[in-house]
């Protein structure tokens, strides 16, 4: 049983985990749990499917109907993380200011969504982890 497709997404989401966090928390200069979620560099999302996209591609090839697949939920995914995503956050930052001081308002988190620089690192870092487990997992 190939368990590759399987580890590929999930050590990558594993690794760029803690990436985003020392990344964020050398930006702010403190630790940075509280930025610790959605949102950041590098895409998480991003790098989760292209991972996947990459490890299809170097095993089955471009012209796979996998891989056409792949690259579908990619565009999906970045496209959700760009518009949709960026749109709750502003959405979250409305109910925020109108609830400002009413009693038992939770204050919403307004950071949701990923910079298209955020994406583009989500990429290069997804695309990175499905070539290394091409080359370090042939066949697990």
């Amino acid at each position: 049983m190939d368990l590759t497709y399987l580890l590929t997404p999930f050590l990558t989401w594993l690794i760029v985990g803690p990436i985003k966090f020392l990344i964020n928390s050398a930006r702010t200069r403190r630790w940075a749990f509280d930025l610790v979620g959605n949102g950041g560099f590098p895409s998480n999302h991003s790098s989760v499917v292209v991972s996947m996209a990459t490890l299809i591609a170097w095993r089955e090839g471009l012209g796979h109907p996998a891989f056409g697949v792949a690259v579908t939920l990619c565009f999906i995914v970045m496209i959700d993380a760009n518009s949709l995503r960026q749109h709750v956050g502003r959405q979250a930052a409305a109910i925020n200011r109108l609830a400002g001081g009413s009693a038992g308002h939770v204050t919403l988190r307004e950071r949701m969504g990923h910079t298209l620089v955020e994406i583009s690192g989500g990429i290069v870092t997804g695309f990175l982890m499905g070539s290394l487990m091409y080359r370090l997992a042939p066949h697990l």
